[in-house]
């Protein structure tokens, strides 16, 4: 008996663990799941396509980080009427260089895809980012999944 309770959690727990995957690993499944089918991209255009936009993700997350401490400094600032004019322009234009160098990804990543691969695939790949926002938003609207 202690054997067959044995065999039934060992194959209960995998299951069970799979179940409790953060949300970020969900999201990134089904956004790779989603441009798989949104771009129907071919082996050969797949193995071009993965590492660079692997590349891409890892950098946008890299700057995300980096904003996300800034603005940790910016959430502990109760007021910004407490603040001098100096450290509110210096929060404003630091919001500002963040926006650029996103802007200078996307472009050095638009260059990259379409340097490598049909215009076409690149301009279904920006539409298949912009399709998963919206399904995102949709499937966990409210904070309830669908």
């Amino acid at each position: 008996m202690k054997n067959l309770l044995f065999v039934a959690l060992m194959f209960l727990l995998p299951t069970t663990l799979l179940a409790q995957k953060p949300k970020g690993e969900e999201i990134e499944s089904l956004k790779i799941a989603f441009f798989t089918q949104k771009l129907d991209l071919s082996p050969e255009e797949a193995k071009i396509f993965w590492p660079i936009y692997n590349d891409m993700q890892a950098e946008q997350n890299a700057l995300r980080k980096e904003r996300m401490q800034k603005m940790i400094s910016f959430r502990k600032t109760t007021e910004i009427d407490n603040l001098t004019d100096a450290q509110v322009q210096s929060l404003i234009t630091s919001e500002f260089d963040f926006k650029q160098k996103d802007l200078n990804l996307d472009k050095k990543y638009y260059n990259k895809l379409k340097s490598v691969l049909p215009i076409k695939i690149v301009g279904k790949f920006y539409r298949a980012q912009e399709g998963f926002k919206r399904e995102l938003l949709n499937r966990f609207k409210g904070g309830q999944r669908q």
